[in-house]
């Protein structure tokens, strides 16, 4: 058994059921899991001083694309709606192969990690050629290096163009083939027990896509496999529309028919909702990632969050692929979603405070999971630390609960420790050698590029 203490933190934001605030307090971390929380500083192999530091629970993300990490920034696609930006992209992603897909992770979660996330949730659903084994492999053993807890998900296409679809034919799959492959992704990748490392979902990327028996099959599997349900859903009015057109329902009421909603199902951007289905989102616990930053470089509108969380809809926080966000910080998606609302929705919106719940407990309860999402006894040895003595943050922690959505925090945290080990450590990644990482990644992206 390995232990690490955290000691003498100034400040803990536990984010607890009394959402407690604990000064000069210390952390024992046994085994990767959360042991005691108190005033005494406790003997354990290794002693982190937390003096001056605050200390927040491991950032949780809902929703990711990381092969998109190398393909962002493109002139060609930053003034185009989502339709049209993915159809210019996808011949981009159809060159993917396991080398882009591991670099790619590292970039992504590298960055997550160093932004104070401790779980990241992946939608990868580009598989050139069917084979998804080897592109798992990539992540995992991506994440299994950096130190994060990894999310994966066996994404799956059988609409291409010749079938109304939006990709080409090279990154779709039939039914049957993507069913066989997703069991043996499950099987092979998915382990349930509490404080996982490594989990899976089933998760067709969009009904513009992914056809109504893959959708329909999906869920009978994922329930049979007892593993949750993901997709694109009510992101943009484009694809209410084509819903509409084809199905003759709007998207909520589609996913209805085809088994997509209740606990164990969760939506990516669910801005177009009407008062209606927010209802049943609510009665049947379907959950929603918010991707704020995402949302709105590709103009798809703003969620409808200050209703959600007055419903109780689960909802958690989300950078969303990093060609229509650009980054992978859920430290800066946490302020731009406390700033979007307070836009949008003045005194109704949720405080920063509330944010930060958002981007902890909400999401954890998004994934489905209570093992993570706040520091107490029992739960997961997940949190990042900041410290306090730097000019951008005087005077900034006089209410630390609320400091991350108003004030906010540019650059790398201090620390960052998953499953009671450190893998940030002086704003550095301590799993991998980050220049080495650097000069792999650009390397690989620009012979990706020029395919």
């Amino acid at each position: 058994m390995s232990s690490l203490c955290i000691k003498n933190a100034s400040v803990i934001v536990t984010c607890d059921d009394q959402d407690s605030v604990l000064e000069n307090s210390s952390i024992l971390i046994e085994d990767g899991v959360i042991r005691s929380i108190g005033q005494q500083t406790f003997s354990a192999d290794e002693i982190l001083d937390a003096s001056g530091c605050m200390v927040y629970p491991g950032l949780i993300n809902t929703h990711h694309h990381l092969y998109q990490t190398f393909s962002r920034n493109l002139p060609q696609v930053q003034n185009m709606e989502l339709f049209e930006w993915l159809t210019t992209l996808y011949e981009i992603w159809k060159n993917l192969d396991s080398s882009i897909i591991y670099h790619s992770s590292v970039t992504g979660m590298g960055e997550l990690l160093k932004t104070g996330c401790t779980t990241c949730f992946d939608h990868h659903y580009v598989f050139p050629g069917g084979s998804s084994v080897s592109l798992l492999e990539a992540q995992f053993e991506a994440a299994r290096q950096l130190g994060i807890r990894m999310y994966a998900s066996r994404g799956s296409m059988d609409l291409s163009k010749k079938d109304g679809g939006l990709p080409p034919d090279s990154v779709v799959q039939s039914v049957d083939e993507i069913l066989k492959d997703s069991r043996n992704a499950v099987e092979k990748f998915h382990n349930p027990a509490p404080f996982s490392m490594n989990m899976v979902a089933l998760a067709p990327c969009s009904p513009f896509s992914a056809g109504k028996e893959l959708y329909r099959q999906s869920a009978l599997l994922a329930r049979d496999l007892r593993v949750r349900l993901h997709t694109h859903l009510c992101e943009t009015l484009d694809e209410e529309n084509y819903v509409l057109e084809k199905y003759g329902k709007r998207p909520l009421s589609y996913m209805e028919e085809l088994g997509w909603t209740g606990s164990d199902v969760w939506y990516a951007h669910g801005i177009h909702f009407n008062d209606e289905e927010l209802k049943i989102l609510a009665e049947t616990k379907t959950g929603v990632a918010h991707c704020p930053i995402s949302n709105m470089k590709l103009s798809s509108g703003i969620c409808r969050i200050p209703e959600m969380l007055k419903l109780r809809i689960p909802v958690g926080l989300a950078v969303d692929g990093s060609a229509s966000n650009d980054g992978s910080n859920l430290l800066e998606e946490l302020r731009v979603a406390y700033l979007l609302h307070r836009l949008n929705s003045s005194s109704q919106a949720p405080d920063g405070y509330e944010l930060l719940k958002l981007a902890t407990r909400g999401s954890a309860a998004v994934l489905g999971r209570s093992d993570i999402g706040s520091l107490e006894p029992g739960k997961a040895g997940d949190l990042f630390l900041i410290r306090k003595n730097r000019l951008e943050l005087v005077g900034a922690d006089l209410d630390p609960k609320s400091m991350l959505g108003t004030v906010g925090f540019k650059g790398a945290v201090d620390y960052t420790v998953v499953n009671g080990k450190i893998v940030v450590r002086n704003g550095k990644l301590t799993g991998i050698d980050e220049e080495k990482a650097v000069y792999e990644g650009k390397r690989a992206v620009n012979e990706y590029l020029n395919r």
